[in-house]
């Protein structure tokens, strides 16, 4: 199963968990229903992974827990607060980068709706959404010829800008 499929069952059963149990709950509440849930749908769940992290040539067991990974393929971490901030978006973004995995969500049951606290992160969207321009371009320009892109994202940024 892709990341795509296991993210829209995330997100279908984040949404039913807070209908069941409404906001402002404590995040180990949300997290055990949750995983719960999900592993209802057939999905491998683990709760509070521990990844290590290395610095300056030192590997250290504990360098973040992730709150659940699903399928060893997305992360969701948990809040249960009035807003989320960038800082939480960050937070999810460097688990991505440091783990290798593509898709994560950070999910906060505190908001009134759900579908309020839902923000899909993505590694890499930058760099994929340049190479989804390029391609675009060329297909359009020369009609589904199969075209060498040679430019560097750098080179491509700074004609874009003159």
């Amino acid at each position: 199963m892709n990341e795509n499929k296991i993210g829209e069952i995330i997100v279908d059963t984040a949404i039913a968990v807070h209908k069941g149990l409404g906001p402002g709950l404590l995040e180990t509440v949300y997290e055990v229903i949750l995983a719960y849930e999900l592993e209802r749908h057939g999905l491998s769940v683990k709760r509070q992974v521990s990844v290590p992290i290395e610095y300056h040539g030192i590997k250290f067991d504990e360098g973040f827990r992730m709150d659940i990974l699903v399928e060893n393929k997305v992360i969701i971490e948990l809040k249960s607060v009035e807003s989320v901030n960038k800082a939480h978006k960050k937070q999810v973004l460097t688990y991505l980068r440091l783990t290798g995995r593509k898709l994560g969500y950070l999910l906060n049951f505190g908001e009134a709706l759900m579908k309020d606290g839902i923000s899909r992160i993505i590694n890499g969207v930058y760099r994929l959404n340049i190479l989804c321009v390029l391609v675009a371009l060329c297909e359009n320009r020369y009609q589904g010829q199969i075209v060498i892109v040679e430019w560097s994202v750098i080179e491509f940024m700074q004609k874009r800008r003159q």
